[in-house]
């Protein structure tokens, strides 16, 4: 591989840049181990994929936000890296597929060109923060929550105090009491409140999430200050950072700390923070998301179809007046999430006249144009349709959510994306009368880790198996009951029954035609669901798991032609453990050095948020070469101190634990972050030396 060099102006991005190429280079040639080198690339949005020797990269785009230039740049550097396809996820993101690893620094060049960043889209960091994708046009908003999403973005990314967590971390930011973002399943979900005084904060949510074991998130505060909740966040990823598992993987996120250590002490370590932090107010500057760019005023002619059925019902489904008088917001419904990128050029040119310069991704896995004059909507309306972009029912019954499942995904157990696509299909020609529900949501992943939101869906499904007659038949988990109540309370969807993945049009059938003959008059899914109780849908469902009648195409799986067999990678969203001694010392001289270029650029936070990592790092190796394994840093730090200080083997002044938590008893100050690091230098030639004599022995 030839050595690239950027022609960025940003320094921080060009030195990234520049260091991931190094990195795939030194991996190359066995320099890095794998598992770090995994560990590397995953914080940087480079993600294996399920084909051998490609790799999926995620876009991390700041709730869902990008203008024109941004999409066409976008669809210019998946054409010229990838398959030509962008997908949009449930986190406001784009994933392209089929990258070669070492074009990824030149990839990543690309799409800096026009401001796009893929560093921490995946890996142990900051996910991408989202939010409604409405925030600012809502009508019902107390006011736009952009910029506080926007804010957590910035501060965060690059942060030291997330780069090497023990799991992922995401944010959400609802515009109204709807709680459209889903704050109830996040690890910080924030609601717009303003108080009695017109002062502007948030509710907070707490630990929540999906995955195969969702919790439901606390209320921690009713109202927290604007310029309160960077430092609170901040505060949590500390004690996430220290406390968090980080040997097993499958307990190693916030929702599992609070399990294991409770919530009230986990808040009590979280307010013991709070003198550690970089900062301890960070007002938020609201006018940091610029105001889009409004479509200019031109003549329409006139194209004869407001009173065309179709268009009626897109006006019905797909499109809502915004705060701003006169303007209209426009909802594409984007079919599994996918958009090739020729499509996505069509797109622009069929809207750039009448929209704003500003697209953004939903979390149902589709576009909001914005600013649509009322007298532009015939027009635009014609220019998608055109473009066969112009479905109705957006966010209904029939807007199916899903992840790539096994497309793609080393995780996946059945195929999702072919299943969505047909149960719309079913909606649509069977109960098209439901395109204007958007009080039931169908959502399915490929496997239980719920990409595809399955936990929060009122009917939804998760790729499984089942086997019958000596062979492997592709199915699927039916979940009902779930979705989101308001104002953070939200509801997780019970387990019914698992069926073969050939009878969900089945399932769905039964369903919603029970939810016909038997709801009460204005009664919603769950009312209905509660009513009638878990075991009368098991009942109702339980002919379709029967496996004696199975037809010979149900062993084959949705979109394929081969019989099916399960063939499950390793998920690459899970931490990465390294266990590796001299990796662990090279690690921490790097992290050293990390802290003095921060001293010299007077950032007194960050500089000793690394030496504190020196330590960790350090500690960890001597351990290991006792054959210790701590799955936490504050079990480090107390194993480091029994093995170590406590039996008179290393000789320190006062304890380990002592010397290493000074970091949280300490306000952040050039003069601790002085003798911080001073601190953190000897330990690490201390240790390093210690270790050097006794292979000499």
């Amino acid at each position: 591989m030839q050595s690239f060099r950027t022609e960025l102006e940003n320094p921080i991005v060009e030195k990234d840049i520049i260091d991931l190429e190094k990195k795939i280079r030194l991996y190359r040639e066995g320099a890095i181990h794998d598992e770090k080198f995994r560990s590397l690339r995953l914080a940087r949005g480079i993600y294996g994929q399920r084909q051998p020797g490609v790799q999926m990269i995620r876009i991390k785009l700041p709730f869902g936000k990008m203008t024109f230039r941004q999409l066409l740049r976008i669809a210019d550097v998946a054409d010229e890296y990838g398959s030509g396809n962008l997908h949009l996820t449930t986190r406001q993101d784009i994933q392209m597929h089929y990258v070669s690893l070492d074009r990824t620094p030149e990839l990543w060049d690309q799409l800096e060109r026009e401001d796009v960043t893929i560093r921490e889209a995946c890996g142990n960091t900051v996910r991408n923060v989202t939010s409604s994708p409405d925030a600012g046009i809502n009508p019902q908003e107390l006011f736009d929550v952009s910029p506080y999403a926007h804010a957590f973005f910035s501060y965060f990314l690059r942060n030291p105090i997330c780069q090497e967590m023990g799991r992922k971390i995401k944010f959400a930011f609802s515009a109204t009491e709807n709680d459209t973002a889903f704050s109830y399943i996040h690890d910080l979900g924030f609601i717009p409140k303003i108080n009695e005084q017109g002062e502007r904060g948030f509710k907070v949510l707490f630990a929540g999430g999906l995955g195969a074991q969702p919790f439901l998130a606390h209320v921690v505060h009713e109202f927290l200050p604007e310029d309160q909740i960077v430092p609170y966040a901040e505060s949590v990823l500390r004690v996430f950072d220290r406390y968090g598992e980080r040997s097993n993987r499958n307990k190693a996120r916030l929702k599992y700390l609070v399990q294991k250590l409770g919530l009230e002490e986990v808040l009590r370590l979280i307010d013991e923070e709070r003198i550690a932090n970089k900062v301890k107010s960070y007002p938020i500057d609201r006018d940091a998301v610029s105001f889009p760019n409004l479509p200019p005023v031109v003549a329409f002619e006139d194209t004869g179809i407001e009173k065309d059925l179709d268009y009626q019902r897109w006006l019905a489904t797909n499109v809502f007046e915004q705060k701003q008088q006169g303007f209209y917001g426009v909802y594409i419904k984007v079919t599994v999430g996918d958009i090739r990128t020729f499509k996505a050029r069509e797109l622009i040119d069929a809207i750039h006249l009448y929209v704003a310069d500003e697209i953004r991704v939903t979390q149902n896995q589709g576009l909001l144009l914005k600013f649509v004059r009322k007298e532009a909507l015939p027009t635009l309306y014609k220019n998608l349709k055109e473009i066969n972009l112009a479905a109705t029912g957006f966010d209904s019954l029939a807007d199916v959510t899903t992840c790539p499942g096994t497309d793609t995904c080393n995780l996946g157990i059945s195929n999702s994306m072919t299943l969505a696509a047909t149960l719309e299909d079913l909606v649509y020609e069977e109960y098209p009368h439901l395109i204007f529900n958007k009080d039931i949501k169908i959502k399915i992943s490929g496997c239980m880790n719920s990409c595809g939101q399955h936990g929060l869906a009122h009917i939804g499904f998760h790729g499984s198996s089942v086997k019958a007659n000596g062979k492997v038949v592709p199915a699927v988990q039916v979940l009902l009951g779930g979705g989101t109540v308001g104002d953070g309370i939200g509801r997780v969807a019970e387990k019914i029954i698992k069926v073969p993945s050939k009878r969900a049009t089945s399932v769905l059938r039964v369903v919603l035609n029970d939810y016909s003959t038997n709801a009460l008059a204005g009664e919603n899914f769950h009312s209905y669901y509660d009513r009638l109780g878990k075991d009368y849908f098991y009942q109702l469902i339980k002919p379709l798991a029967d496996l004696t009648n199975l037809q010979e195409e149900e062993y084959v799986d949705w979109g394929h032609e081969e019989t099916f067999q399960t063939a499950i990678g390793v998920g690459e969203c899970a931490g990465v453990i390294i266990d590796l001694v001299a990796t662990l010392l090279v690690e921490a001289e790097e992290k050293l050095d990390w802290a003095k270029s921060s001293f010299e650029n007077q950032a007194w936070a960050d500089a000793i948020y690394h030496a504190y990592a020196v330590q960790v790092s350090t500690a960890k190796a001597l351990l290991l070469d006792k054959g210790v394994s701590s799955s936490t840093q504050a079990g480090v730090i107390r194993d480091f101190d029994q093995h170590y200080v406590s039996s008179g083997e290393i000789a320190l002044e006062g304890s380990f634990s002592d010397q290493i938590l000074q970091i949280n008893k300490h306000e952040p100050t050039e003069s601790f972050a002085t003798a911080y690091i001073e601190a953190a230098e000897r330990f690490y030639k201390q240790m390093k030396t210690k270790r050097e004599e006794a292979f000499q022995l």
